[in-house]
């Protein structure tokens, strides 16, 4: 919170332009570079689609979400690091598993964590991006999936549920469960008990989105959808007497107040180092090779949707034709008062008194 309010502050420092010709002067403060900050997130997504949209293969995608059952919520809550890792373990699994018993394939895959409802509720649930379709056992071809659907919604649904827990049960045992506060109850082996019996008899929900038709949805996908935070400051409505008034869906309004939003806003910052995009299959760091023979594989097929789909040489890659660095950069440099001289940056320092947001060393 203390990085949030002071961005773009004095309390940072920052630079101010002058121009060389008629003398205007324009402030530029710098900006915290939270991950959680509304403001500090179009810079880290257009670096990290730069990084990754290459490893993007050349055929078709589909978006599968995992959801946990409302009941976990309590408990996921109090231990964020562990039940967030099993998540993320769980739903890859259940894609991988499926991948090799049902094609025969090894599919490439990224994760995604979002852990909030359009009110800030929390509500923790898994994106993921999945190639339609995988290598075979051998590396030698690429086995396509349907495209109108990846696997049977009930198949996803309670392997997800079985493999999830299993962990849940596994770390029970294990005494790695922080079971205080509203889940003191869950203490006794009984209740426990009770409580997997009860989630074992619900359908847990995974969701499967219309499937993208080609690597520049991906692309879109990619640039917009992986950073995003809880709430953005345009969703922000006003602030009054009343409290903290924002949008949420389909036109409709919700008030908080100034301490029940922050609240809500404080339930999705994540643990300190938490990484919560992730790759599986051969979209893994340690796959390059099996990825690189996936999309000679696909190059050969050449089928129409992977050539339609390609994007043109020299294109950005995200689809909404956002300029590059390089063009922002010379647009910056140019006055905007007499539109012809160039501003000169000079260093402003760190305001007296105010240390930064994250702290200094002993």
């Amino acid at each position: 919170m203390r990085a949030i309010v002071v961005c773009r502050t004095a309390a940072l420092g920052g630079h101010v332009n002058t121009c060389d010709t008629c003398g205007f002067e324009r402030l530029a403060y710098n900006s915290c570079r939270n991950r959680h900050c509304p403001k500090c997130q179009g810079s880290a997504q257009a670096a990290w689609v730069e990084k990754h949209v290459a490893r993007v293969l050349p055929t078709h995608y589909f978006h599968v979400v995992f959801t946990l059952p409302a009941e976990l919520r309590p408990l996921v809550h109090r231990n964020r690091r562990l039940l967030f890792d099993r998540l993320f373990e769980t739903a890859s699994q259940t894609l991988l598993t499926l991948g090799e018993e049902r094609l025969g394939a090894t599919l490439g895959l990224t994760a995604v964590l979002h852990t909030w409802t359009r009110d800030l509720s929390f509500h923790p649930h898994l994106h993921t991006i999945v190639t339609g379709g995988g290598l075979d056992k051998d590396g030698e071809s690429w086995v396509p999936a349907d495209e109108s659907y990846l696997f049977p919604y009930l198949v996803l649904s309670r392997l997800f549920r079985g493999k999830f827990m299993a962990e849940l049960a596994q770390a029970y045992r294990a005494g790695e469960l922080d079971l205080g506060g509203a889940c003191e109850s869950l203490a006794a082996p009984d209740v426990f008990a009770a409580f997997k019996d009860r989630l074992y008899r619900k359908d847990w929900v995974v969701y499967q989105k219309p499937p993208f038709h080609g690597p520049e949805d991906v692309y879109r996908y990619l640039g917009r959808y992986t950073h995003r935070i809880a709430i953005s400051n345009h969703r922000l409505e006003s602030f009054d007497e009343r409290g903290v008034c924002f949008r949420t869906r389909h036109g409709k309004k919700t008030t908080l107040s100034g301490e029940e939003f922050v609240r809500r806003f404080l339930l999705h910052v994540l643990p300190r180092r938490f990484v919560k995009i992730r790759h599986y299959g051969l979209m893994a760091a340690r796959s390059k090779a099996s990825h690189a023979r996936a999309r000679r594989c696909l190059e050969r097929a050449a089928s129409p949707i992977h050539a339609d789909c390609a994007p043109a040489e020299g294109a950005a890659p995200v689809g909404d034709g956002a300029p590059t660095s390089a063009s922002t950069a010379a647009i910056d440099n140019v006055c905007p008062a007499c539109l012809s001289g160039t501003l000169i940056s000079r260093p402003l320092p760190l305001a007296v008194g105010r240390p930064p947001p994250w702290g200094t060393r002993p």
